[in-house]
């Protein structure tokens, strides 16, 4: 069924080399997608905390970000798997539109895929890996599910909901201050080795491993 090795010519040889090359680095790509609004405005509020960990994820594995379609993008390696990383610039609320297009764009598995988040639900400090599920009633994750469904991974940094009724718009498009920062900085840090690891080793074994370093505050708001 198969030319014994030997026999093959080596002008032949190397183009089935090549082609094999090609393949595994289609098959070993990954995109990872923070959440949230483009603009100097919206820097460092806690609808940006998805934007926050991975400028974080970028600025650790040396890569920058450029202006492409439909968001910015940075292209790095993590030991010999290719990684895009994106920050839509669609607006929070068109996020599927970014996701699907790249997705789309380099061929990879949804299952390649992380998107990081931030969650009223969860606790400041906290997070929760999962590798499915509802929006949650999170607009960005909403338009991804429109467009794609619900079957990816996501993180979901907790931002807290310390608000009065009627004020959520004001809290999740209010900034981090120093103090809140002191909470959220480890999450971050660890939120960027959770990536590295679903890169590497898949995502059971990373939420295997990392949930339970998620729940350090009181879990008083949490679904």
């Amino acid at each position: 069924m198969f030319q014994h090795i030997d026999s093959i010519e080596a002008p032949k040889l190397q183009l089935i080399i090549n082609h094999l090359q090609l393949i595994i680095k289609e098959v070993d790509k990954y995109l990872i997608v923070g959440l949230g609004n483009p603009g100097r405005e919206y820097e460092m509020t806690r609808h940006n905390t998805g934007f926050m960990v991975v400028d974080e994820l970028a600025n650790k594995l040396g890569a920058t970000f450029e202006d492409k379609r439909y968001g910015f993008v940075a292209e790095a390696s993590i030991k010999g798997r290719k990684v895009f990383i994106l920050k839509p610039t669609t607006y929070m609320n068109l996020s599927g539109n970014a996701v699907r297009y790249w997705l789309q764009k380099e061929n990879i598995e949804q299952s390649r895929m992380l998107v990081i988040v931030d969650d009223l639900s969860i606790p400041l400090g906290d997070f929760r890996l999962k590798g499915n599920g509802s929006n949650g009633g999170h607009n960005g994750l909403g338009n991804i599910q429109q467009l794609i469904g619900q079957q990816y991974a996501r993180l979901r940094m907790g931002i807290g909901a310390d608000f009065q009724q009627g004020q959520q718009v004001d809290w999740v498009l209010g900034k981090y201050d120093d103090e809140d920062m002191k909470t959220l900085q480890p999450s971050i840090d660890m939120a960027v080795e959770i990536i590295k690891s679903f890169v590497l080793a898949g995502l059971n074994i990373t939420m295997n491993q990392f949930n339970k370093f998620g729940k350090k505050a009181k879990q008083t708001n949490q679904k």
